[in-house]
């Protein structure tokens, strides 16, 4: 019975988070010391907290998961904006690249804050020509309940520049043209060589083909293709591969192609960098005559683009306090606790464009901001917003250790007063993850 239960709540998690849950960065990993004072936190909680029942059901797991997932996101976004002990005005010396056009080009700086930046290095001008395409393979498109393909095994070979692929593929003979197509585009994408197949449909929508499109863009100096597709020597083989049509090219690779400062250059990839400073990426064709200027942010809007981080952060937490509110009474808790922090900086927070709405979240003049970063009293300015940092960060670490606070739920025992005859329930520490739930009948 536990490990069904296990096993629901495990898909349940993957199913809600599982894009989230499968990206990371360098703030998702923590020393031993950090994961040590993490474990002494969550048993500390758990000694000192009562015994008790859940009420409401399947609503429980999602809106503890809820709550540790947006605690966590603020933890990662204080921790980005806490590095090396630094205040949120270290933002100033951070260096941030920004485009004038970012549907033609966006840019990234990947160099160090301590390089040096000379006029011929600090910014330049791109015209786009052509972005870098993949190769597309379409096939003939087949009517999809026919039964074009005779019953038997056929097979083919996939061959790319370094590597060949043997496929093979049966058809029974109740299988529709449909069926058929649909087992070759699972064979390709399940190989997992860079190559993505889908089902396309005709205009009336009543045939299908099968098409397929490198992940990789461009092509080297003497190459002709990314991918070749040849039917096994069979007659069988031969006459199916016929009737699909995927050995045909209908769009071949392409380099990008640009104008940098003036120079025409070209890329295999739509990705590449510049000076060893810039990560740039093609988004779409420059307008003719038009260029995009890539360099640097004023440092006031790298700050701003900070805060604006933390407040979205803040408002997640406060949505999910708010999306509970009718299902969850104790959500009120989480509301109350969170919006006590934003209301202790209220006044402060008018003055630099932070602005507390009915609903506790908050909302951003971006350009009293950026005045309140740029003028004024710019020590008084980063000191209400480290102060707000570090409290919501506070937070945060409570409520990631101890979601099931802001559950609804009846007390069934207190734990006996004397600390030293406590002990940690282990049941009760794996609630802290949202995964299991004793509910309350």
């Amino acid at each position: 019975m536990a490990s069904n239960v296990m096993s629901v709540a495990y898909n349940q998690l993957n199913a809600m988070y599982g894009i989230s849950m499968g990206t990371s960065n360098k703030y998702d990993s923590h020393k031993k010391s950090e994961l040590r004072s993490t474990y002494n936190s969550i048993v500390k909680s758990n000694k000192e907290s009562p015994l008790y029942k859940i009420k409401g059901g399947a609503n429980v797991q999602k809106f503890a998961i809820d709550i540790k997932e947006q605690a966590h996101t603020i933890k990662n976004v204080v921790a980005s904006l806490s590095e090396n002990g630094e205040g949120i005005e270290s933002a100033f010396e951070k260096r941030i690249a920004t485009s004038n056009d970012p549907d033609v080009v966006t840019a990234e700086y990947v160099g160090s804050d301590d390089s040096v930046i000379t006029p011929q290095n600090a910014g330049f001008s791109l015209e786009v020509q052509q972005l870098a395409t993949p190769q597309v393979n379409t096939g003939h498109f087949l009517r999809r309940a026919g039964h074009d393909f005779k019953t038997g095994s056929y097979g083919f070979d996939l061959n790319t520049n370094t590597t060949s692929y043997e496929f093979q593929f049966n058809v029974n003979e109740d299988d529709t043209n449909e069926e058929v197509l649909n087992k070759l585009r699972k064979l390709i994408n399940n190989a997992n060589i860079g190559l993505q197949a889908e089902l396309i449909s005709d205009e009336r929508g009543t045939n299908k083909a099968l098409q397929i499109e490198s992940r990789q863009t461009g092509l080297s100096d003497g190459e002709d293709y990314l991918f070749q597709i040849a039917a096994h020597d069979s007659r069988g083989s031969q006459d199916a591969m016929k009737l699909l049509g995927i050995d045909t090219i209908s769009s071949p690779a392409e380099n990008s192609s640009f104008l940098l400062n003036g120079t025409r250059h070209s890329s295999y990839s739509n990705t590449f960098t510049v000076n060893n400073m810039f990560s740039v990426t093609l988004n779409g064709v420059s307008q003719p005559g038009q260029t995009a200027l890539v360099g640097f942010k004023p440092s006031a809007d790298a700050v701003a683009d900070n805060i604006e981080r933390l407040v979205a952060a803040y408002n997640g937490i406060v949505n999910t306090a708010n999306q509970y509110a009718d299902a969850q009474e104790s959500s009120g808790n989480l509301l109350r606790d969170v919006s006590k922090i934003v209301n202790r900086f209220a006044d402060d927070f008018s003055e630099i464009g932070l602005n507390v709405e009915e609903d506790s979240s908050l909302s951003i003049d971006r350009e009293a901001l950026t005045d309140a970063i740029s003028t004024g009293d710019i020590s008084h300015t980063f000191d209400v917003l480290n102060k707000f940092r570090d409290a919501l960060g506070r937070k945060a670490d409570q409520a990631s250790i101890d979601p099931m606070n802001y559950v609804s739920k009846v007390i069934v025992a207190y734990k006996h007063p004397n600390p030293d005859k406590n002990f940690a329930t282990p049941y009760i520490t794996s609630m802290y993850s949202g995964m299991m739930v004793d509910r309350f009948c």
